[in-house]
């Protein structure tokens, strides 16, 4: 079964819109600096936006002197010249996310939020099987997790200073990628092709080559804005799924062999999973605050394509275990109302009430 069949995004768009309504239902949520960092994370956004807006204005300024001089009618350079940078501003720099994402490496609130919401996920999923047979219910997830340890305070899965430097160089190669590949776009001759072939060349490993030939045969009749607006979005949501991991990944501890494996067995999911959200965090100005609650959502995510993690003392082969997805054949095939169904039942009865009973880390 392809990893990155309809059925797969569709269930993560759906993991979305259900992890995202469970979240906004914790109380404790609203209450983290989070909000207030993403409300900085908006005004220092903007002035950066403003900074940028200047040559821009500058450039259509000396653009619309030139049409009162000269009849720009017949011209496609300054057509070409305002839509790059229209295109700069809004698809490539997206400054504010740049700092929402960056807040993961300066303060733990990010890393807080999924903790809570996780411990959040198994308090709601106790109570809303309170009545079947605890034999039947999964094992707890935040009792056991909440007790390994990170990289460091701020709770990503490399030392601070080499994964904000991995983080910088991502989205340096993803804007620099995106960056050439519209310019090459302007060529002449050989620029109708280059979108296609970017859309083919970035899906013909995840869905094979027939419909990557597909998708480059509509890029040869779709107007260039559409394939840039799904390239940038593909892009985007990969590497936001990869940020919203990291409090996992800081905890249950992956070789880059079996992390590369681990999202390759769940890509259609999380692909559908973050598109939701990538599409909302450009939304000028509130979507930065939507951020925090991404990032609430994923431990409901975490809780359907994961099994429940072991003690900490058992954990030395609990990593490799999770890179093939057990039941995600069954999974995709639940109803909407039946997600829980095929949660990993304990081998501990006296986990179930753990989530209770074990005391909760006092997050600042």
């Amino acid at each position: 079964m392809s990893n990155f069949e309809p059925n797969a995004v569709i269930r993560g768009f759906q993991l979305t819109v259900v992890g995202t309504v469970r979240a906004l239902r914790n109380p404790e949520l609203f209450k983290y600096d989070h909000f207030r960092q993403a409300a900085l994370a908006v005004a220092v956004g903007v002035i950066i936006q403003l900074i940028i807006q200047v040559p821009i204005i500058a450039i259509k300024f000396v653009i619309w002197i030139v049409s009162l001089v000269s009849n720009l009618d017949q011209a496609t350079w300054d057509d070409r010249i305002l839509n790059g940078l229209e295109f700069l501003s809004k698809s490539v720099l997206q400054v504010p996310f740049l700092l929402m994402s960056l807040m993961r490496y300066i303060t733990p609130t990010l890393d807080e939020i999924f903790m809570e919401s996780l411990h959040w996920v198994d308090s709601t999923y106790v109570d809303k099987h309170k009545a079947e047979d605890p034999r039947t219910l999964r094992a707890m997830y935040y009792p056991n997790l909440v007790r390994y340890s990170t990289q460091g305070k701020v709770g990503v899965s490399n030392p601070v200073p080499q994964a904000l430097m991995l983080f910088l160089r991502r989205y340096a190669k993803r804007v620099g990628m995106m960056l050439g590949v519209y310019l090459l776009s302007l060529t002449p001759v050989v620029g109708r092709f280059v979108m296609p072939a970017a859309s083919f060349y970035a899906f013909r490993s995840s869905v094979g080559t027939t419909p990557a030939a597909a998708l480059f045969g509509a890029g040869l009749f779709l107007p260039k804005r559409y394939i840039v607006i799904f390239l940038h979005t593909y892009y985007s949501s990969r590497s936001l799924m990869r940020e919203l991991l990291e409090p996992y990944f800081s905890r249950v501890r992956f070789t880059p062999e079996q992390k590369q494996r681990w999202f390759r067995d769940r890509e259609g999911v999380l692909f559908g999973f973050a598109f939701g959200f990538t599409v909302l965090l450009k939304t000028p100005f509130i979507g930065v605050l939507l951020y925090g609650v991404a990032e609430a959502s994923t431990a409901y995510l975490v809780t359907k394509i994961t099994d429940p993690p072991p003690d900490p003392s058992e954990s030395k082969d609990f990593a490799e275990s999770q890179t093939t997805w057990k039941n995600k054949h069954d999974f995709l095939q639940l109803s909407l109302d039946k997600l829980d169904k095929l949660n990993t039942v304990s081998d501990d009865p006296q986990q179930k009430e753990s989530v209770f009973d074990t005391p909760r880390k006092k997050f600042s």
